[in-house]
């Protein structure tokens, strides 16, 4: 015999609180998504903030205010301390006694969240928790029951979350029509095209040192059979134009696209082609940001899936030479850098055009990075769709 399931509680809306209680962690996203939505905005929001949990709260703050919600923050003595935890939770609802109260459960450690599910339960607060995946506010009192959240993070107020800025607008490129035929050569034949791509990077880095936008190819690379077959499909592009032995880029916007540009345009447009389906909520190609300490970042293409942010790198150049910018430093940063943007639930892919050593594999792996390289352009569709889904 079957058992019976549980019936899942109706969806409902609780009347909103004036105020909440948040739990700060390195999550962003649980505490501004229903503090943003207009169903449930408050007047004010308190945030209860460990010691190390300081800088996410200011980057929390500023959100808030500019969205119009007040702060408050109260600075927990101990977060290890059951009991200290309690009697911070306590003063708050004597000083805030009469207030609509609503706890947001979803943050913090969790002795902290079972410290002030105690509190609520004894102050009679309201308590929810946030299904960021699912966009869903489930509430555990004063009566079960799921909520739907209406307003869906984007990525300026998400980066601002962890207390990163936009440096500059975010650009989301429209298609090219006339890209179309070389991004699909460039991506489905990376092993007979890895050589002479390598040379014709090497021609566009030389003019762009120089602030040009024509150079002279030297005889070898003027004889080089493989190159004329490349500079031919970036001709056919309106990227560049060969006369003689002067290559000239059309601009200096395709000099870029020549130089490495094309395959983050190749992966965002693919990307582009799955937002419905992954249900991508914002997007953006070379996003400049920057910290409170003023130190730049650029991603190459971001992107909000489910309430979490993810970041692919893109590299054409080769990464086994001396002077090239080694793999294992490239994966390293890339953790870093989406690790202090996102928090520990970003997710980051690497998208090379040449493969990767067994070695640097391995460490991509250990690094919970998602690598696509080489010949796996081809099927970049389905590995992008096989990332964000799981």
């Amino acid at each position: 015999m079957t058992a019976p399931q549980a019936e899942m509680p109706e969806p409902f809306a609780m009347q909103p609180s004036e105020v909440h209680v948040c739990l700060v962690s390195d999550q962003a996203a649980a505490n501004l998504l229903p503090a943003l939505d207009p169903s449930m905005k408050p007047a004010e929001v308190v945030l209860m903030v460990s010691g190390k949990m300081q800088t996410r709260a200011a980057a929390l703050e500023t959100v808030l205010r500019e969205a119009g919600v007040g702060t408050e923050r109260v600075e927990l003595p101990d977060e290890h301390n059951y009991s200290k935890l309690q009697d911070a939770l306590l003063e708050l609802a004597g000083a805030r006694e009469g207030q609509s109260i609503a706890l947001n459960v979803t943050g913090g450690t969790k002795l902290m969240a079972l410290a002030a599910q105690s509190v609520a339960a004894a102050v009679n607060w309201a308590v929810f928790y946030v299904d960021a995946d699912t966009d869903e506010v489930i509430w555990l009192a004063p009566k079960a029951g799921r909520q739907r959240l209406s307003r869906q993070l984007r990525l300026r107020h998400y980066l601002r979350g962890y207390g990163f800025s936009l440096d500059a607008g975010i650009q989301r490129p429209q298609r090219e029509r006339r890209h179309d035929d070389l991004l699909r050569t460039l991506s489905t034949q990376a092993g007979s095209l890895a050589q002479p791509l390598a040379q014709l990077n090497w021609i566009a880095q030389q003019a762009e040192d120089r602030r040009r936008l024509h150079v002279q190819l030297t005889p070898d690379q003027a004889d080089s059979r493989a190159l004329d077959s490349l500079l031919r499909e970036f001709t056919d592009a309106g990227a560049l134009t060969v006369v003689g032995t002067t290559l000239t880029f059309t601009s200096e916007a395709d000099r870029d696209f020549v130089k490495g540009g094309w395959l983050e345009h190749h992966v965002f447009q693919t990307l582009a082609a799955l937002k419905a389906e992954l249900e991508v909520r914002d997007d953006a190609l070379n996003l400049q940001v920057e910290d409170a300490g003023g130190v730049r970042n650029e991603l190459d293409v971001a992107f909000l899936a489910r309430n979490r942010l993810f970041v692919i790198e893109c590299k054409t150049a080769r990464m086994d030479k001396p002077e090239a910018p080694k793999a294992n430093d490239a994966l390293f940063k890339l953790a870093e850098i989406s690790r202090r943007v996102g928090g520990l639930g970003t997710r980051s892919m690497l998208v090379s055009y040449r493969n990767l050593r067994d070695e640097e594999r391995r460490l991509a792996g250990a690094l919970r990075i998602e690598v696509v390289t080489g010949s796996e352009l081809g099927r970049l569709k389905e590995k992008i769709k096989t990332w964000v889904g799981r």
